[in-house]
């Protein structure tokens, strides 16, 4: 395993800001941690990533303990942190080749910011000085100087906070390009971000997991819910529909009606009948489980 976490908790004087987490994360995984704002995501990123030490429980990085080998550790882990960091005045070229520097790649930073310079999209604006870009091109280069020295593993923390929907695109192509071939942690409270990005998320709410699955799965592993989407020829009456035994909730939408059902049970047939007591033409009618949203919404409030 790239990253394994056991035990981690870290407490601020009286707050507990980790509760006791762990996870293992392997090469080639994508992963987010997804959770409110104050949740422990950042706290948890800067232990992995020796910027900050845990109050108790072990964090290894490709082998090697972050408190008995942090200089291993950041040999191993490119981190881009939520503020991104930059040195405004320098050139992205000379910026990539400081960083470049500071990790002493010697003979090889040549081809290594080049390659970066390349594969960040950073091309037209590499002579440029960071100060004058866009923050998309701010954020590729936050990404450049956290793979300059080929790290196994990433972190990335809020990597598209504050980014335009091109910008959006852009960066979340360019991390699912570089999660094929390495170890990618990302913090978000995003669900397009999650769907778009990542095979696996780990909800976090007050320091603690409160799941792990694969992305495509945890909707129906932690969803207490279902939500049935219909479409009637008429406008049907919604207070009769929500008597209906199993119903939550009836809310209108721009195809029909969104219908929030509660446990495993299918309402399907109840509404067909309520359509048909009522006289109504179903024109379309499907059952899903609730979005990703929903179920983060259930588990962190």
């Amino acid at each position: 395993m790239s990253v394994i976490v056991e035990k981690v908790s870290k407490r601020y004087e009286t707050q507990l800001a980790l509760d006791d987490v762990s996870f293992h994360v392997g090469e080639g995984e994508v992963v987010a941690l997804l959770g409110p704002n104050g949740a422990g995501k950042s706290t948890m990123m800067k232990i992995i990533a020796c910027y900050l030490p845990q109050t108790s429980g072990a964090v290894r990085v490709c082998g090697y303990d972050v408190n008995t080998h942090p200089l291993e550790v950041k040999k191993h882990i490119g981190y881009l942190p939520e503020n991104n960091p930059l040195y405004l005045d320098m050139y992205v070229q000379e910026y990539l080749n400081f960083v470049a520097g500071l990790h002493k790649l010697g003979k090889k930073a040549g081809g290594r910011v080049d390659e970066m310079i390349d594969l960040c999209g950073l091309s037209p604006e590499a002579n440029k000085t960071i100060g004058k870009l866009s923050k998309g091109y701010r954020q590729r280069v936050g990404l450049a100087q956290a793979l300059v020295h080929d790290p196994a593993v990433l972190i990335l923390d809020e990597p598209t906070s504050g980014l335009d929907p091109n910008q959006l695109a852009e960066i979340r192509g360019l991390i699912r390009d570089i999660g094929k071939q390495k170890t990618v942690i990302l913090s978000t409270h995003i669900m397009q971000e999650v769907e778009a990005v990542c095979n696996r998320v780990m909800i976090i709410s007050k320091g603690r997991i409160m799941a792990d699955a694969p992305t495509s799965e945890v909707r129906k592993l932690h969803s207490t819910r279902r939500m049935i989407r219909v479409a009637f020829d008429r406008e049907p009456d919604a207070g009769q529909l929500k008597e209906l035994p199993g119903v939550v909730s009836v809310e209108s939408a721009a195809d029909g009606l969104l219908i929030h059902t509660a446990g495993d049970q299918d309402l399907r047939p109840a509404i067909f009948r309520f359509a048909v007591d009522q006289g109504l033409v179903i024109l379309g009618m499907d059952q899903q489980d609730e979005s990703l949203e929903e179920v983060f919404r259930q588990m962190t409030v």
